[in-house]
């Protein structure tokens, strides 16, 4: 199994939505969200390739008035998980970001992603109550690169 890891753009948008769609059902982001982050300028973006076949998105960005960096999504397909593929999409944008200071947001219910967070590095600071459209909260979790 070869995972390749290439940067997104707009000509990924049906692959991204799709995945967004399965990976997040009602937190999914939109035709509109997907189709900033795969074509403004200042976003971090990639896509990973299992044997050529799409399994993941990732997306970050870079806030210069607070100086940190926010990865803001990753996400793999139900049939990629478990292999990697995960950690080599957070490892592209960590690789990335301009700010040694990265955080992200959780749904405190995915304890594989947290899992993986915390094998990285990534600690709990804060929860954001009632984050999630059912009313989930997310977990901030924050990485000194």
């Amino acid at each position: 199994m070869a995972i390749v890891i290439l940067h997104a753009s707009i000509r990924d948008l049906e692959s991204v939505l799709y995945l967004e769609k399965v990976c997040f059902e009602e937190d999914a982001w939109t035709i509109l969200d997907l189709t900033y982050a795969l074509s403004a300028p200042n976003k971090i973006r990639f896509k990973a390739l299992v044997d050529e076949n799409f399994a993941g998105f990732a997306a970050a960005e870079n806030h210069t008035k607070e100086c940190i960096s926010w990865i803001t999504t990753i996400a793999v397909l139900p049939e990629y998980r478990n292999r990697g593929v995960a950690s080599a999409l957070l490892d592209a944008c960590e690789a990335d970001l301009s700010y040694p200071k990265v955080r992200l947001a959780v749904n405190v219910h995915n304890i594989a992603a947290i899992r993986l967070y915390r094998k990285y590095g990534y600690k709990e600071i804060e929860t954001w109550k009632n984050y999630y459209m059912n009313g989930d909260n997310a977990l901030i979790m924050e990485k000194q690169l």
